[in-house]
């Protein structure tokens, strides 16, 4: 049975739900499928937002020969099949379009191998990532891309697509009427966090599982087997976020057990790594600050090694976090600052800590009384009194 996800899919912008900075009037998605604009992009963004949706939107607005490879199990003969063979030939002169999703996990090889192909023009790539592409896609190939982020759905948007969702659903329930209750759809919306495919899943598997929509249904479909764990999907996310919760709580059982589970999987390691280097600054900080060491090492060692044997990298480095102290005050200490800089825009900076090249600047009180090296135990040389005059007295660092 096709997912219901695939049968709602939008097939041109006018049905599409979210994104409006890429794909509003004048944005550059937009312009570009208007346009028929040919182009190699990125589009990088949370899973169940609209990436696939997108590229395929694309492909069709400028009648183009269109693939879809998944860089799971992708490989470089299926790049050169499409470039060669007789059965992907360009027909009628159309561009030849790649979606080539999870294009993180391509490896440095196989993106040196697509290089080329995408350099002459003989291949036009729409990547799709869930990863930050500048750490995951080699230089030459981002040089020769752009990138689009694509961000969650809000809740309003997350509405609209249950609702049309539910539109095709109840159709095949002939003993429900065609509403759920509030209560169930602002459930759903909640637990799909942003991901409209998420939504649609369960939404088809509640009427798989029970024939029917509401409250006790959505739950038990939430706990059954029958949502399989996937690596580009919400599974992923939910795994790794209780990874972290559990070295948050200090529980280094709870974490390994989470760790064996992304590992067993097949999850990238490098992945892992990087939450594990945001946890020691984040969660970690002043208390333990040996720790970003140690997560840089596992790092490290994961880009180095490789698994299987950087398992047991991981396995030293998330014992060590789990158990250490947590201080969360440079973090939460920024957080603030960087509200204020958000509300406040650019305050001016003090005269007396600017820089002073210049005979006028010196005249005009530029860096005027300022120590070289200020005695730190100077009330007068305090960090409050360097702020902008309206945050004076601020504390941050607490």
């Amino acid at each position: 049975m096709e997912p219901l996800a695939n049968k709602i899919r939008p097939v041109d912008l006018s049905n599409f739900v979210g994104q409006k900075h890429l794909v509003g009037e004048g944005k550059p998605l937009k312009q570009a499928i208007e346009n028929r604009y040919l182009f190699s992009f990125i589009l990088w963004g949370p899973p169940g937002v609209g990436k696939t949706t997108l590229a395929r939107i694309y492909a069709k607005s400028l009648e183009a020969d269109y693939y879809e490879l998944s860089a799971v199990s992708a490989g470089k003969e299926d790049i050169r099949k499409i470039i060669t063979n007789d059965e992907f030939q360009i027909s009628n002169g159309k561009p030849k379009i790649l979606f080539l999703d999870e294009i993180h996990r391509f490896n440095k090889a196989q993106q040196d191998f697509l290089l080329p192909f995408v350099e002459r023009g003989e291949l036009y790539l729409i990547g799709a990532t869930t990863e930050n592409p500048s750490f995951e896609v080699i230089a030459p190939l981002l040089s020769r891309t752009r990138v689009f982020v694509l961000n969650e759905l809000n809740e309003n948007e997350m509405a609209i697509i249950i609702k049309r969702a539910l539109g095709g659903i109840f159709a095949r329930i002939s003993h429900q009427e065609e509403s759920i209750s509030k209560e169930a759809s602002d459930w759903l919306i909640k637990m799909a966090n942003g991901d409209a495919r998420q939504a649609l899943t369960m939404i088809d598997a509640c009427v798989q599982l029970y024939g029917k929509i509401d409250m006790d249904s959505l739950k038990q479909t939430l706990q059954s087997k029958h949502l399989r764990y996937d690596k580009a999907g919400e599974e992923h996310y939910n795994t790794i976020s209780a990874f972290i919760k559990s070295m948050r709580a200090s529980q280094p059982d709870t974490a390994l057990y989470y760790l064996a589970r992304m590992v067993e999987a097949g999850e990238d390691p490098l992945f892992i790594a990087r939450r594990m280097v945001i946890f020691a600054s984040e969660d970690i900080g002043l208390a333990q600050p040996t720790a970003l060491v140690v997560a840089n090492a596992v790092f490290r060692a994961c880009e180095t090694i490789g698994y299987p044997e950087c398992a047991i990298n991981l396995a030293h480095g998330v014992a060590y976090l789990s158990q250490a102290k947590k201080d969360r005050s440079a973090y939460a200490a920024y957080l603030s600052a960087a509200g204020d800089v958000k509300e406040r825009g650019n305050l001016p900076v003090p005269l007396k800590i600017r820089n002073a090249p210049t005979k006028l600047m010196k005249d005009l009180g530029y860096g005027k009384a300022y120590e070289k090296y200020p005695d730190s135990n100077n009330d007068d040389n305090s960090n409050n009194n360097y702020l902008p005059e309206e945050l004076k007295g601020k504390k941050y660092l607490t």
